[in-house]
């Protein structure tokens, strides 16, 4: 077992530690996710990924983040827009790194 890891998932990359709770683009999915996409685990380095290796994490709820506000603005036309945006996203806390 190594002490950090780098994955991809949901075109974005996260350096994760064993017990490690992120935030990742909704997954479609419940209990044991795997990722197979490891880039990097300690000093070893894939060409892109490392073959055989995998990170073992486990869902802890799904939910939307916080509100992200757009606003859209050209000055002197009288032209103002606010959006608001609020993404689907998947909380996971990392089980295992297996290299």
């Amino acid at each position: 077992m190594s002490d950090f890891a780098i994955f991809q998932t949901g075109g974005k990359q996260y350096r994760v530690k064993t017990g490690d709770v992120i935030k990742v683009e909704k997954l479609n999915a419940d209990g044991d996710v795997t990722f197979d996409h490891v880039l990097m685990i300690g000093d070893r380095v894939g060409t892109p990924t490392i073959d055989g290796a995998k990170i073992v994490a486990t869902v802890v709820e799904q939910k939307r983040d916080n509100k992200v506000l757009v606003f859209k603005k050209k000055r002197r036309q009288n032209y103002r827009r606010t959006r608001g945006h609020r993404q689907f996203i998947t909380v996971l806390k990392i089980k295992e790194i297996l290299g």
